[in-house]
Formats: C-alpha cells, structure tokens, sequence
C-alpha cells in the first residue's frame, strides 16, 4: 500500500503519510481542540500521563491493520485519522475499513483539506480490498455528519458504546 501523497490545496501542498512518535504532541493537540474532545483528552494539563497514549501509537504503529494517518503542510501536523481493516464473515467475507479520530487544525477547516484526506483513505480501503468503509461521529456533531453525507456516507445503523 502506498504510504505517502500529496494533496493539492488551493495552490498548497499538504503531505499524507503515516504517523511518527514524534508526531504525538500535535494529535493529542487536535484531539483535545473540541468540547468533546477536551472532556476525553485533557492533554492540555501539565501532569496528564502520555504513557497510555504512547502505547496505543505503539500498538497502532506495530500493526498493518491499523493506520495512523496524518496531513503535513510546511512541517506542521494539520490533520489526523485512524484507518482500520476488519475481517468479517458478514458481506460474504468481506473486509471493512474503519476511518475514525478524525481532526483537522482549525486553521486549515473549510479548505477542501477534510474532502481530499478521506476520500484518500477511501481509496486506501479500495487498494486493501474493502468493499465497505464505515466510520462513526458522536451524535452531538452535526456539521461533521452533513460532511460525510457530502463524501456519500449513509447514516445507516445506530452505534451503542458500553464505557468500561
């Protein structure tokens, strides 16, 4: 599978490849720049502890089910995403990919940056031989849910989560 591109924005090159370690401090920034995000990924306190953080980039990173994926533009994290394929007997065997944790920079909102990014991992999923991709959006988010409908996503089954 490739492993890098590069996307054209408004005349702007914007790098995709796959997450570093080094990385790590931006995405955790993205992560927390929502009301959502903020009350789940306080990162923004001195004392959080980045070890369970580091552990899942590492288990992420250690696996080519998994992709931590990000948008670069003049050396500066913009945007994020994690990318998984999931075997399942359902679809006749099909393989799925999974697109979440997905963060755009507020700077870099409403610039077509969000339309090129997924629709690159779409063709990931493509590439991998995914006959579905599916994703999920917290209920609260409705701006995010009338973009994917603009990228073709049907809001077709209700998601449950049990925290643990």
């Amino acid at each position: 599978m490739e492993r890098s591109t590069v996307l054209q924005l408004d005349g702007q090159e914007v790098a995709v490849r796959d997450a570093v370690r080094g990385d790590l401090p931006a995405l955790l920034a993205m992560l927390a720049d929502d009301p959502l995000g903020a009350s789940r990924d306080p990162v923004a306190d001195a004392d959080v502890d980045v070890e369970p953080y580091l552990a899942a980039f590492a288990a992420i990173d250690k696996d080519p089910a998994y992709r931590l994926l990000v948008c670069e533009s003049a050396g500066r994290v913009v945007a994020m995403l994690q990318l998984s394929f999931i075997p399942g007997l359902s679809r006749r065997g099909a393989w799925r990919a999974q697109i979440e944790a997905v963060r755009t920079h507020a700077d870099f909102r409403g610039l077509g940056l969000g339309r090129g990014f997924i629709q690159w991992a779409i063709e990931l999923a493509r590439d991998g031989g995914c006959s579905l991709v599916q994703l999920t959006t917290d209920k609260s988010r409705s701006d995010a849910h009338r973009f994917y409908e603009r990228l073709g996503f049907e809001a077709s089954h209700e998601g449950m989560k049990l925290v643990l």
